[in-house]
């Protein structure tokens, strides 16, 4: 793979930094690398004393039935930060038909050449609206604008990566994306049309304010590091989001994620689903759509590996009880 990605066996941050053009973190690159080290940290409590069943691993959300409570993560501009075998156009051509096909969906990233969101909605389109496209904290214009496309593409939510006003060509961008007060998402959730998802949430004070907005859903999400250094992981904030939230909206959580035994970790801290990005980016770039199957297939095998050696028959059962953190 020709680029910035090292494509490394255990994609933890540690190789890429600060790479940026490229999958690296802001500053010195450490909330990548915390993302990583803090799922690792926590430990599941193994208890096989219970029935014998088949673990279900579906999830409903938004009308919609998924074989795992995965999502693949938003990325835009790949051709800049993974390497110019594809552009986004060819990206999500693979990825959204490959990510329906498993089972999931995929949400599509925004960027600075307004191509992207027009491909991004186009791809979708064509795929029965089985995508979640993800705008940038644009002005309210160019907000606007990308709206229009995403109810084009019959997408059954959207998303708005709030925090991407960290990102550092994004702010010199003119006009620049930046944040949004409360009023203002407020009036872009309710002019969207169909369940709203705020990205970025990593505080329980943003948590409350996305929920006074009037979202649908929101992740907690540090940007993969890419917006902010020496931020908490996502491990570490999740438990208090969701316990605040109190199931007043849907729980996603990314960063760091890598296997399906950190996603059982994730939803026994509160999150509904999870979010990956980065290896859903190079398993497109290693083998295309049959790189996405079979990621999709191991994170959903280990997953039930991991359900039935703690006794969750289905995603309901899993609860904090069976993580340990000493």
């Amino acid at each position: 793979m020709e680029g910035f990605c090292k494509m490394c066996r255990i994609c933890d941050g540690r190789a890429c930094g600060n790479t940026i053009p490229g999958p690296g973190a802001k500053g010195v690159g450490d909330t990548a690398i915390r993302n990583y080290d803090k799922w690792k940290e926590i430990r599941v409590n193994m208890d096989t004393i219970c029935e014998n069943r088949q673990p279900d691993t579906t999830l409903e959300l938004f009308g919609k039935r998924f074989r795992f409570p995965v999502f693949a993560g938003p990325v835009g501009a790949v051709e800049l930060h993974y390497g110019d075998r594809y552009d986004d156009l060819a990206y999500n051509s693979i990825l959204i038909p490959a990510a329906r096909e498993a089972g999931i969906a995929a949400f599509t990233g925004d960027g600075m050449n307004e191509q992207v969101m027009i491909s991004a909605c186009s791809v979708i389109g064509e795929n029965d609206g089985f995508g979640i496209p993800t705008v940038k904290p644009w002005n309210a214009e160019m907000v606007a604008q990308k709206m229009e496309l995403v109810r084009q593409s019959g997408s059954f939510a959207v998303a708005m990566d709030i925090d991407a006003a960290g990102l550092p060509f994004l702010k010199n961008f003119q006009p620049p994306a930046g944040s949004k007060s409360t009023k203002e998402l407020t009036e872009i959730i309710r002019e969207a049309g169909v369940p709203f998802i705020v990205k970025g949430v990593m505080t329980v004070a943003g948590a409350k304010k996305a929920v006074e907005a009037g979202a649908s859903a929101i992740v907690v999400s540090n940007h993969g590091g890419r917006v902010l250094d020496q931020c908490p992981a996502t491990a570490e904030v999740l438990e208090q989001i969701a316990d605040a939230c109190g199931g007043a909206v849907k729980i996603l959580v990314d960063g760091g994620i890598r296997s399906g035994v950190d996603i059982f970790k994730a939803l026994a801290l509160g999150a509904d689903a999870v979010l990956i990005a980065r290896p859903y980016v190079c398993a497109v770039y290693r083998k295309g759509a049959q790189g996405v199957a079979e990621l999709t297939e191991r994170l959903g095998a280990e997953l039930a590996d991991t359900m039935a050696m703690c006794g969750a028959a289905s995603l309901s059962d899993i609860c904090r009880e069976m993580v340990f953190r000493g």
